[in-house]
């Protein structure tokens, strides 16, 4: 949806230099940009390289308000933030007109809203509640009882278990499974067997909350798995049983959190972490990819950087890192 520079220098707050008539199609990298398009730079040594570049306008940081070009600026505190709320503006949500595709299978007892869209062979059980202007995508599967907030979006073969709640403007990428059993047992000595603990909990999703493709969240075993508003998983990200995941946390893909662990809000968690049962990572920690957090542990420090196996602020293990790499060298002699 093309908007002119100055519908987005109001739209994203920033400050507009040059022609604000000029009519923006699409944002792009700097390297492949065309007329219509908008950029964004937060690097001096990106920023010649920007200029030159074909796109019609930039989105630069204030300490750059001054460069000479012939381009129109948008200054702004975050270019990269900017850019992004820009592109919110010229990509609107897709609107789908309300339908229920013929091959769709939906009890007569679940609530549908009528502006809400169901695609071909998805199935919403009974008692389900689909909100206002969802979608249902194709081969999707609603469990009985299931609510889904108002402007959700479910992507094809989704599986959303009995007793999972969902809340407004969720993004829901294909393949999920929500609300399945947690992997919770207790061995019989007798019988030499496993014998399953009850998974009879619930699964709570806060607003705004995206969902990457493939990844796994299990239901409580008695109680609830919760996870915060704001919070965004990349595909193939596995959280346990009786978890909880804060508000606002973004966790990379691959990432595994055992059963009745913790996370708070604001936490930012790389690819391949590993956490153990009943760890818990204290608000707005850092935990570089591939970190392991052993179980029963708690790791706190807002704004601390942690890395390693187990766990452990980035300072501290690159020492010990290069510690262990000069007594090798010196073994080695």
């Amino acid at each position: 949806m093309p908007q002119t520079l100055q519908a987005l220098a109001d739209f994203t707050t920033a400050r507009l230099i040059g022609d604000g008539s000029i009519l923006i199609e699409k944002v792009a990298s700097v390297a492949h940009a065309q007329t219509g398009d908008i950029v964004f730079v937060e690097s001096a040594r990106h920023l010649e390289i920007a200029m030159q570049s074909r796109g019609s306008a930039i989105i630069v940081k204030e300490s750059d308000a001054e460069i000479t070009t012939t381009k129109p600026l948008l200054i702004s505190p975050h270019p990269r933030l900017a850019f992004a709320t820009a592109a919110q503006l010229l990509y609107p949500r897709n609107e789908r007109a309300p339908a229920i595709h013929p091959t769709a299978v939906i009890d007569p007892s679940a609530k549908v809203a009528a502006t809400a869209s169901v695609d071909a062979h998805a199935v919403i059980e009974a008692n389900a509640v689909i909100g206002e202007r969802c979608f249902i995508a194709a081969g999707c599967y609603v469990g009985p009882g299931v609510v889904i907030g108002d402007d959700c979006e479910v992507f094809p073969n989704v599986v959303i278990y009995p007793g999972t709640t969902i809340g407004r403007r969720v993004i829901v990428h294909a393949g999920a499974v929500l609300g399945s059993d947690g992997f919770g047992f207790v061995r019989d000595d007798k019988f030499g067997r496993y014998v399953k603990f009850p998974q009879i909990g619930r699964l709570v999703i806060g607003d705004y909350v995206e969902i990457g493709a493939n990844c796994t969240i299990d239901r409580g075993a008695l109680d609830e798995t919760v996870i915060g508003p704001g919070t965004k998983f990349d595909n193939l990200v596995h959280i346990g049983h009786n978890c909880s995941v804060g508000a606002n946390v973004v966790i990379a893909a691959q990432t595994g959190i055992s059963g009745s662990s913790s996370v708070g809000d604001d936490c930012v968690l790389g690819g391949q972490v590993g956490m153990g049962d009943h760890a818990h990572i204290e608000a707005g920690a850092i935990l570089g990819g591939q970190s392991g957090v052993l179980p029963n542990k708690t790791i706190r420090g807002k704004g601390v950087v942690f890395w390693g196996t187990p766990v452990k602020p980035v300072r501290e293990y690159l020492k010990e890192l290069a510690t262990l790499s000069r007594l090798t060298r010196k073994a080695g002699k």
